[in-house]
């Protein structure tokens, strides 16, 4: 007989859990100081908890493997990142709240700037304010004709990112990113990776190009970049495989898709990080779990800023006490990948993970940063082990076998 586990010894009594999200947190030293972004944060709440706490590092996919941020939710929700992996802009599109429908396509959409030789200045067009971003969407809508039969939505996301979604006949998805990664560089052209997607493909390219048209007189946000390409079909649930009513309390729409994607709940709050705990604080009672998520750290180390990502570690720290004053049974405490302000985008390192509760070995000197991580009880494991940690951590888990 099959057996999935944690499924299968999954309890439904037992504690409540708090995991807290830093997106990008890992990190690679310093030049000068040898340090990561972590480890040179003053973290004096983290650090304490981690005397709390069972250390360790989680990959995320598989060693050597760079995650994007779908898949390393994924993994952080239990769920095996590469069977159940989906594009990006599914998960962008249920996020800002679009009723998706079996089959449809959805694509995350970047505005970019390209230069008088259409070669791509900006990959984000200068990350517009979200009313800009709702102009231009808007602007898409009534410029932009449907191609081929084929329904075409355009939704605002937030900053220079928005989403495309595509719905009709023989929409197979399985085309390539126009995305190039690099300035300097032409917009790629959608390429078909079978002939079923060859629709698909003459389809998106054909919307792209209409939208380049309509925006060609904007002076940063003229053109598109796609991504992330994917149809919609369902998952199971997060209540259904682990019997937790659940929360996800995240100021950006695509970690709210993810969250929808496995049906957790989700909640309006301010923008701010402070906010996000004041939700967690406002709807503690109605839920078994919670997902709170912070950003900042993987803008920053996006953007190559050292500094900057050491700042936002310390504004979340800063918080800590208020997640505590909770009373969580377990507090989880990691992030989804890792994004080194070195190397400017996520990377394939391992990510310091903090479980703390009351059934944890910490150790007396314990610190959260990379290296104490390195030598705490859990090792280097694959992350979709930490929802089996949590649950087992809460009291969630009955006994495996006789």
């Amino acid at each position: 007989m099959d057996v999935t586990l944690p499924d299968a010894v999954v309890d439904g009594t037992g504690g409540r859990i708090v995991l807290l999200v830093l997106d990008g947190l890992g990190g690679l030293p310093d030049a000068e100081t040898g340090l990561t972004e972590l480890e040179a944060a003053a973290t004096p709440n983290l650090d304490r908890l981690a005397r709390t706490a069972a250390l360790g590092l989680h990959q995320p996919v598989e060693p050597g493997i760079a995650p994007g941020s779908g898949p390393g939710h994924l993994a952080l929700f239990g769920y095996d990142p590469i069977r159940y992996n989906i594009g990006r802009g599914v998960l962008s599109a249920l996020g800002v709240g679009f009723d998706l429908r079996h089959g449809d396509v959805a694509v995350r959409l970047n505005f970019a700037t390209l230069d008088g030789e259409g070669k791509v200045r900006d990959r984000r067009a200068g990350r517009p304010p979200d009313e800009e971003n709702r102009r231009l969407v808007e602007k898409l809508r009534q410029g932009v004709q449907p191609r081929g039969g084929v329904e075409i939505f355009f939704e605002p996301e937030k900053e220079h990112r928005a989403v495309l979604v595509l719905r009709g006949e023989d929409l197979v998805p399985h085309v390539t990113d126009t995305d190039p990664q690099e300035t300097g560089l032409e917009p790629l052209r959608v390429q078909a990776r079978s002939t079923e997607a060859r629709h698909a493909a003459e389809v998106l390219q054909s919307v792209l190009d209409g939208a380049r048209k309509v925006l060609s007189d904007e002076p940063k946000a003229n053109a598109l970049l796609a991504r992330g390409i994917d149809a919609y079909h369902h998952y199971p649930s997060f209540e259904e495989r682990f019997e937790l009513r659940a929360l996800a309390i995240a100021r950006y729409p695509m970690y709210r898709g993810v969250a929808r994607l496995v049906g957790m709940d989700t909640c309006a709050i301010a923008d701010s990080d402070a906010g996000s705990v004041a939700a967690l604080a406002e709807h503690y009672a109605e839920y078994d779990f919670h997902f709170v998520h912070f950003k900042a750290m993987d803008s920053r180390g996006e953007d190559g800023d050292y500094a900057g990502k050491v700042k936002a570690i310390e504004a979340v720290d800063a918080l800590i006490p208020e997640v505590e004053k909770l009373e969580p049974d377990v507090i989880v405490v990691t992030g989804d990948h890792s994004t080194p302000a070195r190397l400017r985008s996520h990377s394939w390192h391992p990510v310091p993970i903090l479980i703390a509760s009351p059934w944890a070995r910490p150790a007396a000197d314990a610190a959260f940063g990379e290296r104490a991580c390195m030598r705490g009880e859990l090792g280097v494991f694959p992350a979709k082990h930490i929802m089996t940690l949590a649950l087992a951590h809460a009291g969630r888990l009955a006994k495996f076998g006789a």
